[in-house]
């Protein structure tokens, strides 16, 4: 069976608002970013499970609309586009969250012992990213040349990754463990969202 892609709807922060609390809002950042702020009532489903959570996706979506968000909109509009191809319908949130609380808006945050040393995936990448520069150019000088092929090596990982729009330092690093959902949390989500 052939399905139809369904066009992806970009939501503006003040009709999001205005329809917070009749739609379900799915984030689909790293548990880390998800616990440093989302939008209220927002459910954790990250971009590489949301695969799995297609059948609970597709009965949100038949049951009322559907709202993806994540940090800039990047990954929500790629979560969008895998719905549109199954023939689920979802919307983005243009600017994410973070337009969301430049606009003012509450983030709700679970207690600060969790959230704790909670970064976003953006400031996980310029972290690395920087260090591997600095590491490449300080080897370079002390050590050998040869190691300055690492800073260049991460330069053009990031003319790459903009010319693509995608980032594979972000994916790598979603897979380490504190930006991994554990099985329970991502259980949990699916079963709140069957209930919704």
């Amino acid at each position: 069976m052939t399905v139809s892609p369904t066009p992806v709807v970009v939501l503006g922060v003040g009709q999001a608002r205005t329809r917070l609390h009749d739609i379900a809002v799915i984030d689909v950042r790293t548990p880390g970013e998800y616990a440093s702020g989302h939008l209220p009532g927002a459910l954790n489903i990250p971009l590489d499970q949301v695969r799995r959570a297609l059948p609970e996706l597709r009965h949100a979506a038949e049951r009322g609309d559907v709202l993806i968000v994540c940090a800039s909109g990047n990954r929500s509009q790629a979560a969008c586009e895998l719905l549109a191809g199954e023939g689920i319908a979802a919307a983005t949130l243009a600017g994410g969250t973070t337009a969301w609380a430049a606009e003012g808006n509450d983030l709700d945050r679970p207690a600060a012992s969790t959230a704790r040393g909670a970064w976003a995936m953006e400031r996980q990448v310029r972290l690395t990213v920087g260090t591997l520069v600095l590491v490449g150019l300080t080897l370079g000088l002390l050590v050998h040349p040869a190691f300055q092929i690492l800073s260049a090596g991460v330069a053009g990982g990031l003319v790459l990754s903009a010319l693509t729009n995608t980032c594979t330092m972000a994916v790598l690093l979603g897979k380490l463990p504190h930006n991994r959902p554990r099985a329970a949390d991502l259980e949990s989500t699916l079963t709140a969202l069957r209930s919704r």
